[in-house]
């Protein structure tokens, strides 16, 4: 995608509080489609283990929101895509084909984990929103290498195929400290013959600023025990103030569900809703997690990522 003439840095950094860096593979090229595919071998995907969200905090007096609220309408796909693994695979209840697993490398340990991601919808159809923990290592830590999204993945099957990082991007706050508070990924997609990702299986709206208290779905691929990661779950609830700029939910998804999204007004029939949060990690009563809430953070990373995509 990159002309061989033209030097782009490896990373850089916005004014408002965001980072990106270019995807790469565990040798520090510029990730291709065609590496990608060579990585990620089925017997790789298999052993990757559960990526998990950094430490819970004690809980806190809850802060107040501040802005004002603001939302951005999903997108329903708009061309049809199936792949051979597509074949005969339906839709079970509440399953969004917006919601996927994600695989990368982590360059500090050279070891392959999961994630769970999800389209959100912009003008050029490109971006997937995850947490922060699943694009960059945090402090002292490095950006993800070899990252993937597959989305609606069931047992090994890939509807709308494999899908390969173009740029990743995090808030600054994250990368610098590791805060729960920031805890936000969002990473530009390379096109698929030609189409866009959120063309393929729609994009999600996002919403910021619309306060603690709010009703949400949560979809993710849980990989650590009792789950196998190999199906998409949910959590239905209303969340809190868990700590800090954190909203928290009952959910007992476990590691490889960070990432997920919380979706309000959450449609089955169209696996569509408004992006609220992101699994963060879980609370130290495993019957909970927690998220960061999204306020104007938010909103800069999303239009630092859309104004990097190609």
């Amino acid at each position: 995608m990159l002309a061989a003439s033209v030097f782009v840095p490896t990373a850089q950094a916005a004014p408002n509080g965001s980072s990106a860096s270019l995807a790469r593979t565990s040798d520090n090229k510029i990730q291709t489609a065609a590496a990608a595919d060579s990585y990620w071998t089925p017997e790789r995907m298999a052993a990757a283990i559960p990526a998990t969200g950094p430490a819970t905090v004690k809980a806190t007096s809850a802060p107040q929101p501040s802005g004002r609220a603001g939302s951005i309408d999903g997108a329903a796909p708009s061309v049809k895509v199936q792949t051979e693994q597509a074949q005969g695979i339906g839709t079970m209840l509440n399953e969004s084909q917006t919601v996927g697993k994600v695989y990368f490398t982590n360059p500090a340990n050279g070891l392959n984990y999961v994630c769970s991601g999800a389209t959100v919808n912009s003008g050029k159809k490109k971006l997937v929103q995850t947490a922060g923990h699943c694009v960059h290592g945090g402090a002292g830590g490095r950006w993800m290498t070899n990252w993937v999204f597959v989305p609606r993945y069931r047992n090994g099957a890939r509807p709308f195929g494999t899908w390969y990082a173009y740029q990743l991007t995090s808030r600054t706050a994250w990368i610098n400290s590791s805060s729960s508070d920031e805890d936000m990924g969002i990473v530009i997609m390379q096109t698929n013959g030609g189409t866009s990702i959120v063309n393929a299986v729609g994009g999600n709206g996002l919403r910021w600023n619309w306060g603690y208290s709010v009703a949400v779905t949560i979809l993710g691929y849980p990989a650590g025990p009792p789950f196998t990661g190999e199906l998409q779950y949910f959590c239905q609830g209303t969340t809190w103030n868990g700590h800090g700029q954190q909203v928290r939910a009952w959910c007992n998804m476990t590691g490889g569900s960070s990432g997920g999204p919380w979706l309000q007004e959450y449609n089955d029939q169209n696996g569509l809703g408004y992006i609220n949060s992101v699994v963060s990690h879980r609370h130290s009563d495993a019957s909970q997690m927690d998220g960061p809430y999204f306020d104007n953070d938010i909103k800069s990373l999303y239009d630092f990522a859309e104004s990097l995509s190609p």
